[in-house]
C-alpha cells in the first residue's frame, strides 16, 4: 500500500511538473511579455528578439540560464572580430541581451570586462545644402511630398511624423507637439507657415476618409499604453486619429487587431530616394538627412545651439555639437594656406 501511494504522488508531480512546463511560455515569448510590459516600441521588440534568437543560435542552442558572462563576453567578441559589426550595433546586441538576462531571467550578470570592443566610428552627418533640399522638394508631390517638407520644416524624425494625431497640430500656436518620441519624451515643433494651408487641406481629406471608416465600423485606431481601456471611445474620435493614414486596413502584429494604420515608412523612404536621384543629387540622403539639414541651417542662421538642441529633443548638447563641424565653422571655417599663395 504504502509502495502504491509513493507511486500515485510521484505520478502526480511529474504530471503537475509536466503541466507546468507545458503553461510555461518559451523564452521569447517571455521577452516580448517583458518589453511590451515596459512600452517599448515594437522596433526594440523586434531587434531584441533577433539579438537573443541570434546569441542562443550562436552559442549551440543552449539555454541562456545555463550560460553567463563567459558566453556574452565570447558572442560580443564574435560580433567584433568574426563578424566585424560597428559598435553601435555590438552595443545594440549587449543591451538586448542583459534585458533577456536581468528583466527575463532575472539573473544579473558581472561586469564584462572580457569583450573585444568593436571599433566606434566617428561620421559625419549627410547634411543638403539649400539648394539642394529646394531641388529636392520639387520633385516631390502629393501626401509624400508633404511629410517630406514636414521632416525639413520641424526636424520631426521619420516615425514621428507618420505617428502624428490630429490633436497634435495645434493651428492657433503655430505648433506641433511631438509626442513620445525617441528615448519616450514629449518636445514642441514650430510649424512651418508655409504648410499651414496643405496640411489643413491633407486633414479635410483625412475626415472623409474617418467618415467612410465610421459607416464600414473600422474607425478603431491604435492608442499608446492603457488609453484604450482608460478612454473606451478614444480610438474612435476624430482627435486621436493619424494624420497620414494609409489607404487600406492592416493587421496590428502585436494585437492582431485589423484597423488602419498611418502611412508605412518605406513609401517615405523610396519618395526620397526617387527625388534625389531625380534632382541629381550625389550624396546619400534619406528622410533622416532632412533633420540633419534642419539643425545645420537652424545653426548657419544664427539659431541658439541650445534651441536647436530643444527642437531636436537631444539629451545631451554634446549630440547636437555634431552639426558644427558640417557648417561655416571649426575646420571648415580654416582657410587653406594654399589659397594664400598667389597665383
Amino acid at each position: 500500500m504504502t509502495e502504491l501511494l509513493e507511486r500515485n504522488a510521484t505520478h502526480a508531480i511529474t504530471n503537475t511538473d509536466t503541466a507546468q512546463l507545458a503553461a510555461k511560455p518559451r523564452l521569447l515569448d517571455q521577452v516580448r511579455a517583458a518589453i511590451r510590459t515596459r512600452h517599448y516600441s515594437l522596433r526594440t521588440e523586434q531587434t531584441y528578439c533577433y539579438w537573443v534568437r541570434f546569441f542562443i543560435h550562436q552559442q549551440g542552442m543552449r539555454h541562456p540560464k545555463d550560460m553567463g558572462a563567459a558566453e556574452v563576453e565570447a558572442f560580443l567578441s564574435y560580433l567584433a572580430v568574426a563578424r566585424q559589426v560597428s559598435a553601435s550595433t555590438q552595443n545594440q546586441a549587449l543591451a538586448a541581451i542583459l534585458f533577456l538576462y536581468k528583466n527575463v531571467l532575472d539573473i544579473e550578470l558581472p561586469w564584462l570586462d572580457g569583450i573585444t570592443r568593436a571599433k566606434k566610428s566617428s561620421r559625419l552627418p549627410v547634411v543638403l545644402s539649400h539648394p539642394e533640399v529646394a531641388d529636392l522638394l520639387r520633385h516631390t508631390s502629393g501626401t509624400t511630398g508633404l511629410i517630406i517638407r514636414l521632416l525639413y520644416g520641424t526636424g520631426m524624425r521619420l516615425m514621428e511624423a507618420l505617428r502624428l494625431r490630429v490633436k497634435d497640430i495645434d493651428f492657433d500656436a503655430h505648433i506641433i507637439l511631438v509626442r513620445s518620441g525617441k528615448g519616450d519624451k514629449d518636445r514642441v515643433v514650430p510649424l512651418p507657415a508655409s504648410l499651414v494651408q496643405p496640411l489643413r487641406d491633407q486633414l479635410a481629406d483625412r475626415l472623409r476618409m474617418h467618415h467612410k471608416d465610421q459607416a464600414l465600423g473600422m474607425v478603431d485606431v491604435e492608442l499608446p499604453y492603457a488609453l484604450a481601456r482608460k478612454y473606451p471611445n478614444a480610438p474612435r474620435e476624430w482627435a486621436w486619429q493619424y494624420v497620414f493614414a494609409a489607404a487600406d486596413y492592416s493587421t496590428d502584429p502585436r494585437t492582431g487587431a485589423h484597423r488602419r494604420h498611418h502611412i508605412h515608412e518605406k513609401g517615405i523612404q523610396r519618395a526620397v530616394k526617387q527625388a534625389v536621384q531625380a534632382a541629381g543629387i550625389t550624396k546619400p540622403a534619406s528622410p533622416h538627412t532632412l533633420r540633419h539639414s534642419f539643425a545645420t541651417h537652424l545653426l548657419e542662421n544664427g539659431a541658439d545651439i541650445r534651441t536647436v538642441q530643444e527642437l531636436l529633443g537631444h539629451s545631451d548638447v554634446s549630440t547636437t555639437m555634431i552639426y558644427t563641424h558640417v557648417m561655416g565653422r571649426g575646420a571648415c571655417a580654416t582657410i587653406s594656406p594654399l589659397d594664400r599663395i598667389p597665383a
